[in-house]
C-alpha cells in the first residue's frame, strides 16, 4: 500500500490557514478596541461621561456600604474585630473609584458616623439610583437587626446585591473601569462568603 499524496486540486477560495489567520486578527483587533480607555461615545464635553458617572456611583455605593458596616459595628461592638478589615476594604474600594477618604469611628473615638440618618442612608447602596430592580426590593429599612446573626445577614445581602450590580455594569464601561469593577465585585463576593461562612 503506497501512501503517495493525492493530486492537489487548485483551490477556488481562501485556504484554511488564511481564514484562521484573518479570524484571529479580527478577534485580536476587537479585543484591543474593547479594552482601550477611549473617551466613550463622542460626547461633546458638556457633562460627565457614562464612565465618569459609573465611577462616581461606584464610589458612592462603596461609601454607603462602609457606612452600613460602621452602623453594624456601632450596634454590635463584639463584631468590630471581624468586620473592621472588611469595612476597611470597602473604604479602600471607595477610594479606588475616586471617593473621599472617610475616617472610621474607631479612629476618631466616636460612633457619630453610625447615626440613624447614616444608617438609613446606608440601608441600600444605590437605593436612590433609580434602578427599578435594585432599589429597596430587599425590604431593608436601614435599621440594624438586634441580633448579630441578623446584622451579618444584612451586610452579606448588601454586599451580594452590590457585587451583582457591579458585575452587570461591566459591559457598559470602558476597559480600565471594567477591570476595577470586576475586581471590586470579586472582593464583594469574598466578603459575602466571609460574612456567611466565617
Amino acid at each position: 500500500m503506497s501512501l503517495s499524496p493525492s493530486p492537489r486540486r487548485p483551490s477556488r477560495g481562501p485556504r484554511r490557514r488564511s481564514l484562521f489567520a484573518s479570524a484571529a486578527g479580527a478577534a485580536g483587533a476587537a479585543l484591543l478596541v474593547g479594552c482601550t480607555g477611549g473617551s466613550g461615545s463622542g460626547e461633546s464635553g458638556g457633562g460627565p461621561s457614562d464612565a465618569e458617572r459609573a465611577r462616581a456611583r461606584a464610589a458612592r455605593d462603596s461609601a454607603e456600604l462602609a457606612a452600613r458596616y460602621e452602623a453594624v459595628i456601632a450596634a454590635h461592638p463584639g463584631l468590630a474585630e471581624r468586620l473592621g478589615p472588611l469595612r476597611d476594604g470597602v473604604v479602600r474600594h471607595a477610594e479606588a473609584f475616586g471617593g473621599a477618604r472617610a475616617s472610621s469611628p474607631a479612629a476618631s473615638g466616636t460612633a457619630s458616623a453610625a447615626s440613624p440618618s447614616v444608617s438609613a442612608r446606608a440601608a441600600g447602596p444605590g437605593g436612590d439610583s433609580g434602578d427599578s430592580g435594585d432599589s429597596g426590593d430587599s425590604g431593608d429599612s436601614g435599621v440594624v437587626p438586634a441580633d448579630e446573626k441578623g446584622a451579618l445577614a444584612l451586610l452579606a445581602g448588601a454586599e451580594r446585591k452590590l457585587a451583582d450590580r457591579r458585575a452587570r455594569a461591566l459591559l457598559d464601561v470602558p476597559g480600565e473601569l471594567a477591570r476595577l469593577l470586576a475586581s471590586v465585585a470579586a472582593a464583594g463576593a469574598a466578603h459575602v462568603f466571609l460574612l456567611t461562612e466565617g
